[in-house]
């Protein structure tokens, strides 16, 4: 009898031992699933808030990138682009402008920026973001202070550093004339 016994509360601790497992994989099964919602939802947070920014940004660029360039007595309006353009376009005349005056130097010719078919053209390195005779303009004047230092073997327009020449931010800035608003 006492064997009997002994088997029933076997098979009830068994069985209650499966019943609790069987309980316990629920509720971590739960919990896997509510741990993944909130990470799902931690995500989605994350999305908007970036979204959020994103469009602050752009909002910002689309009030401030309109600019306003002075020459010969008229306004003309570009964008970020076209002044970024005209910026690239007075660096990339003054570092021609270099190369052409010393080389000019040391062919021993007379100094005559424009013979070279680079200052004629102006247009190297150009981009319609601005209209063309607008950049041959900018381009030029680089050039022609380019040419000077590089001629009379100075760098009062720019600087070289290891051979990459650079206007100076204020004679840029002199040439270009240009304003944001």
């Amino acid at each position: 009898m006492k064997l009997s016994k002994l088997k029933k509360a076997l098979i009830a601790s068994v069985i209650g031992l499966m019943a609790l497992l069987g309980t316990s994989e629920t509720a971590n099964a739960q919990t896997r699933r509510q741990v993944r919602r909130q990470r799902q939802q931690v995500i989605r947070q994350q999305q908007r808030a970036i979204r959020q920014q994103q469009r602050q940004v752009r909002r910002q660029i689309r009030q401030n990138n309109r600019y306003r360039v002075y020459r010969n007595g008229r306004y003309y309006e570009t964008d970020n682009r076209g002044a970024e353009l005209l910026r690239r376009a007075v660096n990339l005349g003054y570092q021609q402008g270099v190369r052409a005056g010393q080389y000019d130097r040391n062919h021993r010719r007379r100094s005559s920026y424009n013979n070279s078919s680079i200052y004629r053209s102006g247009t190297y390195g150009y981009q319609n973001y601005v209209s063309s005779s607008q950049y041959q303009y900018y381009f030029r004047q680089g050039f022609l202070r380019g040419y000077q230092d590089g001629y009379n073997s100075r760098y009062r327009y720019g600087t070289n550093n290891n051979g990459a020449f650079n206007i100076l931010g204020t004679i840029l800035s002199g040439i270009l004339n240009i304003r944001q608003y």
